[in-house]
C-alpha cells in the first residue's frame, strides 16, 4: 500500500472518532511488513487526559492482535486544515513498537487542507527512550 492509501484509510479512520469536546477528529493508519494495516480513531473523554490519540489506539489494537514490531509506515489525518503529526505521546509509543523490529517507519501527517509532511519517525523523535535504556 502507498502513501495515498495509507492516508485515505486514516482519513476514512477519523469518521469513526469521538471528540465531543475539541470537535478535533484524527484517524490513523498502521502499515505492517505482512500487509496488515491497522486503523483507528481519537476517543476524547470528559476527563480531557483521560482521552486517547488516534495513534495510540492503533498501537493498542495492533499489539493486542499479535504484533510486535515490523512497522513499516503510519499516516495520521486530522479534521483541520493543517497536517497533524502525532503528539509526544504517540510518538514515544511508535518509537517502541519500530524497536522491537529495528524499523524506522515513514510517518504521512495529513489535514484536510491537502499538504502533507512526511519524515521518518527518527526524525519526529531522535533519541527516542527505549528497552535500552532501561539495561
Amino acid at each position: 500500500m502507498n502513501r495515498d492509501g495509507l492516508i485515505a484509510i486514516a482519513h476514512r479512520a477519523m469518521d469513526n472518532a469521538y471528540a465531543p469536546y475539541s470537535g478535533f477528529r484524527v484517524g490513523a493508519a498502521l502499515r505492517f511488513a505482512d500487509g496488515t494495516v491497522v486503523s483507528a480513531s481519537n476517543v476524547e473523554n470528559a476527563s480531557y487526559g483521560l482521552s486517547l490519540c488516534a495513534e495510540s489506539v492503533a498501537l493498542a489494537k495492533a499489539m493486542d492482535d499479535g504484533h510486535r514490531g515490523g512497522l513499516e509506515a503510519v499516516a495520521v489525518h486530522g479534521s483541520g486544515d493543517a497536517p497533524s503529526p502525532p503528539c509526544g505521546r504517540c510518538r514515544q509509543m511508535l518509537a517502541e513498537m519500530a524497536q522491537l523490529g529495528g524499523t524506522d517507519p515513514l510517518v504521512w501527517c495529513a489535514g484536510e487542507g491537502g499538504d502533507v509532511i512526511e519524515a521518518r519517525l527518527s526524525e519526529l523523535l531522535p533519541h527516542a527512550f527505549g528497552r535500552a535504556n532501561l539495561e
